[in-house]
């Protein structure tokens, strides 16, 4: 079976990075932990919430690598003296990663009630119309 790509399609030009961006996604991680939700808040914003009960703010960062939000978690376990009968709320890391589309900046991050929000917003497109002069050859 043939691989199609954005190049097979002849009226796609110049997508090549749009297609690696897709193979970059389909490539991080999908482990499902710490879930999240994804909503539209405006027409030109959008927030990302992640369910990060028991992180603090100092085990949290938030950074842009290559219009990639990276959004990193790492829980230092200081209950090294403390016996455990059951411990089913692990101490683990994280790292969830969003592609951002050009145009879109990464606002305010906001920690509440154990979730963690991210807003985002994205530029107006400007409509743009360009006419181009036919020269005689």
């Amino acid at each position: 079976m043939t691989k199609l790509t954005l190049g097979s399609y002849p009226h796609m030009l110049g997508f090549e990075q749009l297609e690696r961006l897709l193979e970059r996604t389909s490539k991080t991680g999908n482990e499902g932990y710490p879930p999240f939700n994804i909503e539209q808040t405006s027409d030109y914003s959008y927030r990302i919430t992640l369910a990060v009960a028991g992180f603090r703010d100092e085990d949290l960062s938030i950074t842009v690598e290559d219009r990639q939000l990276v959004i990193r978690g790492r829980q230092s376990d200081d209950g090294m003296d403390r016996v455990f009968l059951h411990r089913g709320i692990a101490a683990r890391q994280f790292q969830r990663s969003f592609v951002l589309a050009d145009g879109v900046e990464v606002g305010e991050a906001i920690m509440e009630n154990g979730l963690l929000h991210v807003d985002l917003s994205r530029e107006r497109a400007e409509t743009v119309v360009q006419t181009i002069q036919i020269n005689k050859g």
